[in-house]
């Protein structure tokens, strides 16, 4: 059963969505705290919950998904930015659609979490543009 798990694991998708679900928990675990213990709008809860994502994201990305070799400062700094730029790239929909969304009228309450199916609907496009960023520019392997 273990090597089963192991041989699924390195399988780059799975591997993706496993820690892409890891990185959605992280995400939806500060907004919901921050939603329920804070003062701040549903635009500052997002904004913060996408930063501890994206950290934890960046970091089982290039370690556990994509298994980065690049080495050295520049190089790291490189890839780094370019992760954070395409987060950012995905980001501006991942703080602004779920409001837009809910403006819409996809309002309903699920679990007291106010606007849950707006940001249950981005969230879903979030991990498949990320996806595709990531392995395209990323990680891409030309950047060795």
């Amino acid at each position: 059963m273990i090597t089963k798990v192991k041989k699924l694991f390195k399988n780059e998708a799975v591997s993706y969505l496993f820690w892409g679900v890891g990185a959605t928990v992280v995400n939806w675990i500060v907004y919901t705290v921050l939603s329920f213990a804070s003062p701040y709008s549903m635009v500052i809860c997002n904004s913060i919950a996408w930063l501890a994502a994206v950290l934890f994201a960046y970091i089982t990305n290039r370690f556990f998904v994509f298994h980065s070799k690049t080495h050295g400062l520049t190089a790291l700094l490189r890839e780094f930015f370019l992760f954070i730029g395409a987060r950012v790239f995905t980001g501006l929909f991942e703080i602004f659609l779920p409001s837009l969304l809910f403006c819409l009228g996809i309002r309903q309450t699920f679990l007291g979490i106010e606007g849950f199916w707006a940001k249950a609907i981005v969230t879903v496009l979030i991990i498949v543009l990320n996806y595709i960023l990531s392995k395209l520019i990323v990680f891409r392997k030309t950047h060795t």
